[in-house]
């Protein structure tokens, strides 16, 4: 919360000048330290929306986090957020915004994807505000919240590869890779073919990778939703540190059949077949032996999916078309968003059940399979399928 101020009567004080022969009285404006009360007395009765009763809960349903989490979000940004001359960001009472006021301002506009001019009018200050409160938010959680995501150190990688083995039977697989859509419109001058999908949308890719817990471990984005999956991933620096052995180069698990099996992940049919990234088998190469595998690898795959689904359902901003928006600013949008998302798993916190969105995170586009198969990969599938097939076999 905002500290509390001392009290002095009257709220003035004297700047004297370099010749000290005269001074002129500043008036200092009270934080907006009440803008909870404020807010959900303006707010818990809006028509239409399906608003929790509880006080607690009705904080989360606006700003998707708990009030816990939602302070420790506020430590992340509060000297950012303070550094620079809050000029104009004042509401119409005329008070200073509090940093928490910030915080949630920001917040109410990446979950709801409201227009600024609606968040706005919740909280009882202009757009231009909304705007630039939202964008220092975003600068300033973008640099300080950059631990939430991060590739996980070797001893919180045994632990996720002990869960993937556990949950699905999946030796040594280290997480699920999967990417989605952020649909935009775009000027006439800026609609190049490269940001026109296979589905006539001009878009913005965001892939990910996550772990067990649904946190993303690895992010790329900013490219054109024009680009195949495969291209998209090749362009990413996670495909160059596993190309250079610098990621998923870790010591390799023996099985009970004696063969050594790598760290690697799992993805859909739309990437490369590759010795670090073991995708499905096609319709054509089925057989007993590969049942238990198909079953399994599809599961692990599902976090990805589920983890998207979540963090669009949470940042209704990038599950709505963006009007015209900056691509040299949308990146940070987006991964903005992921920091949130992993904020509220790494805080304990938890999402209301209606927040995930009820059908595919990238509704209305298709796999696309992609040809390319690596040989090794391809030994190193059919070495987990029959792995998989004696564990079923020996159960």
């Amino acid at each position: 919360m905002a500290p509390k101020k001392t009290k002095k009567d009257p709220k003035k004080v004297k700047k004297s000048t370099a010749s000290g022969s005269s001074v002129v009285p500043v008036e200092i404006k009270p934080l907006d330290s009440d803008w909870w009360d404020v807010f959900w007395q303006k707010n818990s009765s809006t028509p239409g929306l399906m608003i929790p009763s509880d006080e607690d809960q009705g904080f989360k349903y606006f700003f998707r986090v708990s009030k816990k989490t939602f302070e420790h979000i506020c430590s992340l940004v509060r000297e950012d957020l303070i550094s620079r001359p809050p000029s104009g960001l004042i509401n119409i009472e005329g008070r200073l915004l509090s940093v928490e006021k910030q915080v949630a301002i920001a917040l109410r506009r990446l979950a709801s994807g409201e227009s600024q001019v609606s968040v706005g009018l919740s909280f009882g200050v202009g757009q231009s505000t909304v705007s630039q409160v939202t964008w220092r938010f975003i600068e300033a959680l973008e640099e300080r919240g950059r631990h939430h995501l991060k590739w996980p150190d070797s001893c919180k990688l045994e632990e996720i590869k002990s869960n993937f083995e556990v949950s699905f039977g999946l030796p040594n697989c280290c997480g699920a890779i999967d990417a989605t859509h952020i649909i935009m419109t775009l000027p006439a001058v800026e609609t190049s073919g490269d940001w026109r999908d296979n589905v006539q949308n001009y878009s913005m890719f965001c892939q990910g990778i996550v772990d067990h817990e649904l946190r993303f471990l690895d992010i790329v984005t900013g490219w054109p939703g024009g680009l195949s999956i495969s291209q998209l991933l090749k362009y990413s620096g996670f495909y160059k540190l596993c190309e250079g052995s610098e990621r998923l180069n870790g010591n390799a698990k023996t099985l009970s059949e004696g063969v050594e099996v790598r760290e690697f992940i799992v993805g859909g049919t739309d990437y490369p077949l590759l010795p670090w990234l073991i995708t499905p088998y096609g319709k054509d190469d089925h057989s007993s032996t590969t049942n238990e595998f198909t079953l399994s690898h599809n599961a692990a795959r599902l976090l990805a999916v589920k983890a998207f689904s979540h963090l669009k359902g949470s940042w209704k901003i990038l599950n709505k078309v963006m009007w015209r928006p900056d691509k040299n600013k949308l990146p940070s949008i987006i991964v903005v968003c992921c920091l949130l998302h992993n904020i509220i798993i790494d805080c304990g916190d938890s999402l209301l059940p209606d927040v995930p969105l009820s059908g595919h995170h990238d509704n209305g586009y298709v796999e696309m399979r992609c040809m390319e198969v690596d040989q090794l990969g391809k030994a190193m599938r059919d070495v987990l399928a029959k792995h998989l097939q004696n564990l079923i076999q020996k159960a």
